[in-house]
């Protein structure tokens, strides 16, 4: 493709290097520039509209353009429009933030500690159980167990609890210290004969394997999705939080729960711990906490966790660690804000139930022989596709190929190796899954023409 000269595209590849793509390849090829949007859909800048399937990046809950969001945004930049938390400093909105997410949490909670992102939120969390664990004269107790395929954020050490090799590559990590334990996906790891339920008991006990041949009293936390996200739509098998539970209460070591794709009604439940009977020391959150009309992220921790790092905090006399533009007084009343929208308009069950309807109509591509597995829960949902017999296709050349007739035919999904996500905005309607479904279905019809005949 050659680029036109001066055009968005061109000046965009001239000067803008992209996360999560193939610099050599934009260069070429120049990027999808979008201009507006409104509700589940936005526009390019040569006027095509698709429907936007991932809300953005699993996290417009509230579709694009509310104004009541823009208006309250417009309305705290008149008053303060920026101020911090450090040195005992507070503001307004961020105190009926804080007041209302430890309201909602789905198990006790004691304190948020705000961040600017979830990488920054699972970044902070691990740097605070280190804090923790030297507070309560364990030194050792440093390890933090994640899982392959788990994603928890793209910072340094974030990336290292994030179970995907292409985070890694290149960039030296993970770190030491941090280790990766079984992904629950029944499907792909399963073995022949082995129910869920088995698979699940496996997990767990490769899970407890590797603590003891690191020595329980050197590992600090589990960290997990409740479902994995940006591995490909992990839904975990029956059984398997409660038996990873068992296993981290009988060896001490806390539990993270990553709601950062979860979290604000994603699963059907306003959090994923709700969904699957998880009881975290710790939950991070961020994307639907603001729609991500702005940078905003939070963490909240349990008594068992804050009591040892505020009396550390009082014994050296500070807590060394925030961000200039965490707390941030524009993303707080939009956070509140948006949480208002998702309660007052139903939000949650509205993603339960078109959630359902979505995964039924995913079901039924089932049949197709490029399809190998659909799998979801509430409003996140993916289909995996696979090569047909003979193809010399490799690992995610299958999905690109789906998600670029897809776009051709106006809706933008993710491709996930081979397995095409589903996260649309929670305001979607019965008619606009619908929509979904048919493009999905005639997209999956082209690219089985194109690939078998």
């Amino acid at each position: 493709m050659t680029l036109k000269p001066n055009s968005p595209e061109a000046r965009d590849a001239a000067y803008h290097m992209h996360s999560y793509t193939n610099a050599r390849a934009l260069e070429k090829d120049g990027p999808l520039v979008l201009e507006s949007g409104e509700g589940i859909r936005v526009t390019d800048n040569t006027g095509k509209t698709y429907i936007e399937g991932m809300a953005g990046l699993w996290s417009v809950a509230v579709g694009f353009n509310e104004k009541r969001l823009v208006d309250v945004a417009a309305a705290q930049m008149s008053k303060l429009p920026y101020y911090h938390n450090f040195t005992a400093r507070s503001h307004g909105p961020v105190i009926d933030l804080a007041e209302k997410l430890i309201s909602i949490a789905p198990v006790p909670m004691s304190k948020v500690f705000f961040t600017n992102s979830g990488s920054e939120a699972n970044d902070t969390i691990v740097k605070l159980i280190w804090y923790r664990s030297n507070a309560m004269g364990k030194p050792e107790k440093k390890k933090i167990i994640s899982r392959n395929r788990g994603y928890h954020g793209v910072t340094a050490l974030s990336a290292s609890l994030t179970g995907l090799v292409n985070n890694h590559r290149s960039f030296d990590l993970p770190f030491p210290g941090i280790l990766h334990t079984t992904c629950p996906h029944y499907w792909k790891e399963g073995q022949e004969g082995e129910t869920e339920e088995q698979f699940a008991s496996r997990c767990a006990a490769d899970l407890e394997a590797m603590i003891l041949a690191e020595g329980p009293d050197t590992v600090a936390a589990f960290i997990g999705e409740p479902v994995m996200g940006a591995g490909g739509v992990v839904v975990p098998p029956a059984t398997y939080w409660e038996k990873i539970q068992e296993v981290l209460a009988k060896y001490d070591i806390l539990l993270i729960a990553d709601e950062v794709i979860c979290g604000f009604g994603r699963t059907g439940k306003m959090f994923g711990t709700e969904t699957f009977g998880i009881k975290p020391d710790i939950m991070t959150m961020s994307k639907q906490i603001t729609s991500s009309y702005f940078p905003f992220s939070a963490l909240m921790m349990n008594d068992r966790v804050y009591d040892p790092i505020a009396d550390e905090s009082n014994k050296i006399g500070v807590l060394g660690h925030g961000y200039t533009g965490a707390a941030h007084p524009v993303g707080a009343a939009i956070a509140l804000e948006n949480l208002k929208i998702i309660e007052e308009r139903g939000l949650v069950d509205n993603a339960a139930a078109m959630g359902a309807i979505l995964r039924k109509g995913l079901d039924d591509l089932t049949s197709n022989p490029l399809v190998g597995e659909s799998r979801g829960v509430g409003l996140i949902a993916a289909l995996e596709l696979v090569a047909p017999e003979g193809s010399d296709l490799t690992v995610g050349q299958l999905g690109a190929k789906m998600s670029g007739y897809m776009m051709e035919n106006g809706l933008i999904s993710r491709a996930i190796g081979d397995a095409t996500a589903f996260c649309p905005p929670m305001i979607i309607t019965e008619a606009e899954v619908k929509e979904m479904l048919d493009i999905t279905s005639k997209s999956l019809e082209q690219l089985t023409a194109e690939l078998i005949g």
